[in-house]
């Protein structure tokens, strides 16, 4: 197609939109107005703006549950405190509050303790679409140091930006462009020893798929221009949909142009671009001239991504056209643009730029009448992807367990963000393997001592390449894992817990083998030799709970006889004689043990011996070399306390030469048993019946 029929199609393009727009502005029943005024949804700051949905809108330091609409955008900005659990909140010096551009910017969250520290969010619309990510800060004195901190900004695991200021009142603004390919999203600012990190407010909004398509995941903002305008305002939202910020800028040796009308009323291309920005525009100050203009991006290794954005705001006759072809660096970059009146048109050069510096140049094309025009513009930076994120298996059995576990110690709260990268940030407890090509995996994870309860959760097997595992003096119970699963395992420390039950058979095997270091010292309850059987038990419990039955039915008989002796040869007593006391406490100087004294006899309950149902009896050693039984009675036993109570004081009263001796007892809080003579020759039946031992 020659130049002549493109000045044609532009000049019957033109004619439909003249005719289409009168008709609207008579009727006045336009498309924009009955589709209503757009608004920001209350909930999350979730929008509804011509389908374009999901956004999250964040005042970062307000306290928590506290949301807002701002007075000047007109947004809905919600508490960050769902969002992180790390940080302070901070009100910037009064002096600077008159300052702010937006309410965002009278509050921080400071982060003084930890490396990295990160919000987590979901993307509202999911993973593999655009989003624009907004990232603000205002220093304003809130430490009253009067320091202007200097601190890394990341991306999920990769550097954003770093965040400097000029001074207290300088607002730094940071967007990227972002194509998740994971559900959670992470933000993150790293403390790098210049200062601490803060930040205003944090902002995500939803792009539609098919606009800004390039072959990068991250595109950093560098400029964003609203060229010819005549307000000298920042556009944003409520007429910009997407709420992206549009600065005003004029070009070196050009005219300004406007117009009242509309632009894209009848509708709208995949950028959804404001008409507040694309009705102004500019030209050559000499019509003859090209409109040049250049950046340089101070960068010289990096690629950039450019859209120009043109809209045709003037009326042009019949045998008018406005055509121009654009240059880059001196290679022609966009051939024959013709901009339609009123209505938007994006160009992008279809490919990345190398180098820092752009130097653009828009030439009339030879059968144009109009000088060239541009309305807006915009320079996006690529950012490489220079560190894979964490094994994602490996990133949910860890999540499971922190959250599992209520991990809110020194160890939990740099639980933050990705667990392995960037390597010189992973979370404390955790050791991993980063080959730089795979994703990196756990390979080591130490909690020891962190207040860890209940039973051991299915999520550390999920660990598939975990080498070492140290869960050693918490208080887990239950049965152990079986462990055995994990094929790289090396070492595992269970000691100090509380757990019970049979070691898995494979877990033994790999352990007996040498493959695998197990400690398990101090489950008192776990079975380290054979099946946990109740008939391959110890046979000194057995021996000590017949005689206990056997103390007690005697014991009860002798009682007995002597109320009834004593009711037979005595005149009745008063009510107040005879009177029995409701709780029997027992009072003998002689026989009351301490637990540290019961500690020392058992050395610190060294051999168990046995164990029944509302007890565990140890092998002891008095002073004097004497043998002896001790049981202890177990806190979950509902009626150990009173049967201890009962067996004690009868105990106390009555002594036989064929009945095992009362050595005596410990009753403290928490801590209740009893100490018998050892009997070293098994069972009554097995005594009597044993022709071995000498008559008595």
């Amino acid at each position: 197609m020659d130049g002549k029929w493109r000045c044609h199609w532009a000049w019957s393009c033109t004619l439909w939109c003249v005719l289409a727009y009168t008709v609207s502005e008579f009727t006045g029943k336009s498309i924009v107005m009955a589709t209503g005024k757009n608004s920001m949804h209350h909930k999350q700051g979730r929008r509804k703006l011509d389908d374009v949905t999901g956004s999250i809108c964040i005042d970062c330091g307000i306290a928590e549950g506290l949301d807002y609409t701002d007075d000047k955008t007109q947004i809905h900005y919600t508490s960050d405190a769902q969002f992180i659990g790390t940080g302070t909140s901070k009100s910037i010096s009064h002096k600077f509050i008159s300052d702010t551009p937006q309410r965002t910017f009278t509050n921080v969250r400071s982060f003084p303790e930890g490396k990295k520290n990160c919000y987590t969010l979901r993307h509202p619309e999911g993973r593999n679409t655009i989003y624009l990510i907004r990232a603000s800060f205002m220093y304003g004195n809130y430490d009253d140091l009067n320091k202007l901190p200097q601190f890394d900004l990341y991306i999920g695991v990769n550097l954003w930006d770093t965040v400097m200021f000029e001074n207290a009142t300088h607002v730094v603004i940071k967007e990227i462009l972002h194509v998740p390919s994971l559900d959670e999203l992470y933000v993150c600012l790293l403390n790098t020893d210049k200062g601490t990190p803060f930040i205003s407010a944090l902002e995500v909004r939803h792009f539609d798929h098919s606009s800004y398509r390039t072959k990068s995941e991250l595109l950093s903002l560098y400029r964003r221009f609203d060229i010819g305008s005549t307000t000298n305002e920042i556009v944003r939202y409520d007429k910009d949909v997407y709420d992206r910020m549009w600065y005003p800028y004029n070009l070196p040796d050009s005219t300004p142009l406007n117009t009242s009308f509309t632009v894209d009323s009848l509708n709208h291309t995949a950028y959804h671009l404001p008409s507040a920005v694309m009705k102004t525009a500019v030209r050559p100050t000499n019509e003859n001239d090209s409109l040049e203009f250049e950046f340089d991006t101070g960068q010289p290794t990096s690629e950039s991504y450019v859209y120009m954005h043109f809209a045709e705001i003037e009326v042009l006759n019949e045998n008018e056209c406005r055509a121009f072809d654009i240059t880059l660096n001196g290679k022609l970059w966009a051939e024959y643009v013709t901009p339609t009146y009123l209505q938007s048109n994006t160009i992008d050069g279809n490919q990345s730029i190398r180098g820092s510096k752009l130097k653009f140049s828009m030439h009339k094309k030879p059968n144009s009448t109009h000088p060239p025009i541009l309305n807006a513009m915009e320079i996006y930076i690529v950012k490489e992807f220079l560190h894979s994120p964490t094994n994602q298996d490996d990133v949910k059995a860890i999540i499971d367990i922190k959250s599992h576990y209520k991990l809110t110690s020194s160890v939990g709260k740099s639980w933050q963000g990705d667990p392995c990268a960037p390597s010189k940030y992973s979370w404390n407890g955790l050791n991993c393997s980063n080959n730089g090509y795979n994703p990196p995996t756990i390979t080591a994870l130490y909690l020891a001592s962190s207040g860890l309860g209940g039973t051991i959760i299915a999520s550390f097997l999920e660990l598939k390449f975990l080498e070492s595992l140290d869960l050693s003096n918490n208080s887990l119970t239950g049965p152990l894992p079986d462990f055995s699963q994990l094929q790289h395992l090396k070492a595992l420390n269970l000691s100090g817990n509380r757990l019970s039950g049979e070691i898995p058979s494979l877990l033994k095997e790999r352990s007996n083998n040498g493959s695998l270091l197990l400690s398990v010292d101090g489950n008192l309850d776990l079975c380290r030799e054979g099946p946990c059987e109740e008939d391959k038990m110890n046979i000194a419990p057995l021996v000590a709970g017949i005689l206990s039955v056997v103390v007690f039915f005697i014991v009860l008989g002798i009682v007995l006889n002597i109320i009834w002796r004593r009711r037979c040869n005595r005149k009745p007593a008063s009510k107040q004689a005879v009177r029995l006391n409701e709780e029997v406490v027992l009072k003998t100087n002689n026989t009351q043990f301490t637990y540290s004294q019961i500690s020392t006899i058992t050395n610190n309950f060294d051999k168990m011996i046995g164990k029944g149902g509302c007890g565990i009896v140890y092998l002891g050693s008095l002073q004097d070399g004497t043998q002896v039984a001790v049981k202890m009675l177990l806190p979950k036993c509902p009626q150990g306390s009173q049967q201890f109570q009962t067996e004690a004081q009868l105990l106390m009263r009555v002594h036989h030469k064929n009945l095992a001796s009362f050595v005596g007892y410990c009753n403290e809080v928490g801590h209740t048993g009893i100490i018998y003579e050892y009997m070293a020759y098994g069972n009554l039946e097995e005594y009597l019946s044993d022709t071995t031992h000498p008559a008595g």
